[in-house]
């Protein structure tokens, strides 16, 4: 396929996270092989600046997404428009300005907010799909399920709501990506068009290499929140033979998780906080396995995939998308999720038997060159634009007709 030009949306939340890194790596992905590449960013900081009611109908549809991705067309002319995120402020309005000027899309699907207005599917401790398929997701309106609030819960459900009238999110996007097989199955049953789902999962741009396991502790990386089984971790860690724990991360629950370690009294669990990531990477090839007790349906988590390079075996739970990425007794081991005494005795386990670890280690790193390398998953990325530019080509030929 020769160069294309494609114009590269991506709304940031006020946090940074994988997204943010998965959006800047296919950037590069793309130029380092001479595609033109146009950024369209907003971010979620803006909220700072407008009042709640322009928030609320800007969700719906922004006014200023619509006329500056417009400009950005006319004045680019770009082969395709790939989105990462839309919400808050960019809104699905911009998928319909694409299609009137002629352009193509696709939308990178990194969690499930089409389908659940938290976008995780997640409630009171485990997963539900209460609003799975349904017009109108009522279920997260009355259990206030995005940021637990009555009037934010609805404004998020009557955007979701308002574009599946307008027939939006079937006949204005010409491709989704899911991450995972998993993810493509949901989405088909809540409704999207199967054929227009492919699943492409995330990659790293540079190859950190293995680690050396030097130092022997266990390792957790991720976000200190309720539905990354947080809560899992410290229970399974009460017990005193099992190897030191580091914690990299903050979040919502990051004064408890300090709050349970001191009054403990464990010297041998540590929370670090947010490092940088080449010092995240450093501290995963010095660990002896990765923990990742997960307990909602993940997209494709950054970390499990550098893991996986750096040759750094999984304990994670069986759910969702995890199980085709962690393969149990292969490149890790699974457990049942909430389940901290079944994750107790696999951290055990992987203690005592350091040279299955070890092999399991490298079986990681083979699966990760095999499937998740940017020279594996460049030129499947290329083929869903393609796909997306035919598809979108057909349905104007049919149009005229």
């Amino acid at each position: 396929m020769k160069p294309i030009s494609i114009l590269l949306a991506h709304n940031a939340y006020r946090q940074a996270g994988g997204e943010d890194q998965v959006f800047e790596s296919e950037a590069q992905l793309l130029r380092q092989r001479g595609h033109r590449v146009i950024e369209y960013r907003r971010s979620n900081t803006e909220l700072d600046r407008i009042p709640k009611s322009i928030a609320a109908i800007e969700t719906i549809w922004s006014c200023r997404s619509v006329r500056e991705l417009t400009n950005l067309i006319q004045t680019t002319s770009p082969d395709v428009v790939h989105f990462h995120n839309t919400f808050l402020r960019i809104s699905p309005a911009a998928y319909i300005a694409c299609a009137k000027h002629g352009i193509p899309v696709v939308q990178t699907l990194h969690n499930y907010r089409l389908t659940c207005p938290a976008a995780n599917h997640f409630r009171n401790g485990e997963p539900c799909d209460d609003c799975l398929g349904s017009r109108f997701p009522w279920p997260a309106v009355i259990h206030r399920c995005y940021h637990k609030s009555l009037a934010q819960s609805g404004v998020v459900a009557t955007m979701i709501a308002f574009h599946r009238g307008m027939v939006t999110w079937h006949r204005k996007v010409q491709r989704y990506i899911a991450l995972s097989s998993f993810m493509r199955d949901w989405m088909i049953r809540g409704g999207y068009p199967a054929e227009r789902l492919v699943v492409k999962p995330n990659f790293l741009p540079v190859d950190p290499g293995s680690g050396i396991r030097s130092e022997g502790y266990a390792l957790y990386i991720g976000r200190l929140s309720p539905e990354k089984g947080i809560k899992t971790l410290l229970r399974a860690w009460e017990d005193r033979e099992l190897p030191p724990l580091k914690i990299i991360g903050d979040g919502p629950m990051e004064d408890i998780v300090r709050s349970k370690v001191e009054v403990q009294s464990k010297p041998d669990v540590e929370v670090l906080g947010r490092l940088a990531h080449d010092e995240v990477l450093a501290t995963m090839k010095k660990a002896r396995f990765l923990v990742f007790p997960s307990e909602w349906f993940e997209g494709f988590p950054m970390v499990l995939l550098e893991a996986a390079a750096c040759a750094l075996p999984v304990l994670a739970t069986r759910i969702g998308s995890i199980p085709e990425i962690v393969e149990h007794e292969r490149t890790g081991l699974l457990f049942t999720p909430g389940n901290a005494l079944e994750l107790r005795k696999l951290a055990k386990w992987s203690t005592q038997n350091t040279a299955r670890l070890t092999e399991m280690g490298a079986f990681a790193r083979k699966k990760y060159l095999q499937n998740y390398s940017a020279e594996i998953v460049y030129p499947q990325l290329l083929d869903i634009y393609q796909q997306a530019m035919n598809t979108f080509e057909r349905s104007r030929k049919n149009n005229e007709r």
